[in-house]
């Protein structure tokens, strides 16, 4: 299982930029995808740094309908690999933020939310970056953080107008979970976030 080290500090050029994103189910190159997580006493902090020529950010009545109409990125926890709960932040590069709870397979509660993120996105040209913290009590309650380790699926949400005017969505998992088709709600789509010590 891939695993991800998260560092005890505050300087985000102390932590490790994970690059392993991939359209791992398109024959096109992959945009470049970074995602840092570092913690202190009371917080996970991650940050996505995404290069994007094509942003896609519709305008919709509903935060849920531009959230998933959109460029995005998200993360998923959950307490085990069965998933009969586990939790989702699909993020906007405008910093909006669809949070629901979920149990295999796509039962989603859309009512949850998620106490205590704190979310902030940038958009500069073609880059764009979600920085965000959750604390780490949080995390216990949920029955996410275990020790010093998490069940995490991190992905990229790609999406790019065809010539038609068309979107095309483009899926883009850290883990690839080997689906015929684009599926991130799957235990095999989940790696492993350790927290450590400085």
């Amino acid at each position: 299982m891939k695993r991800y080290i998260v560092q005890k500090t505050t300087e985000w050029a102390a932590a490790c930029a994970l690059t392993d994103f991939t359209l791992a189910w398109e024959s096109r190159p992959s945009p470049k995808t970074e995602f840092r997580a570092l913690h202190d006493p009371t917080h996970l902090h991650f940050r996505f740094d995404c290069l994007d020529d094509d942003l896609v950010l519709p305008d919709a009545d509903s935060e849920k309908e531009r959230v998933l109409g959109s460029d995005r990125v998200e993360i998923f926890l959950a307490p085990d690999l069965s998933l009969q709960s586990y939790y989702c932040l699909e993020m906007s590069p405008r910093g909006e933020v669809l949070a629901y709870e979920a149990r295999y397979y796509r039962e989603f509660n859309w009512d949850w939310s998620l106490d205590g993120l704190d979310l902030d996105a940038t958009i500069e040209g073609n880059l764009y970056t979600v920085t965000g913290r959750l604390p780490l009590a949080t995390l216990r309650r949920l029955g996410v953080l275990h020790g010093s380790e998490l069940f995490a699926g991190l992905y990229r949400a790609e999406f790019h107008h065809r010539p038609d005017g068309s979107i095309h969505a483009g899926w883009m998992p850290w883990v690839n979970p080997q689906t015929e088709k684009p599926d991130f709600h799957v235990p095999a789509s989940f790696g492993v976030l350790e927290l450590v010590p400085s």
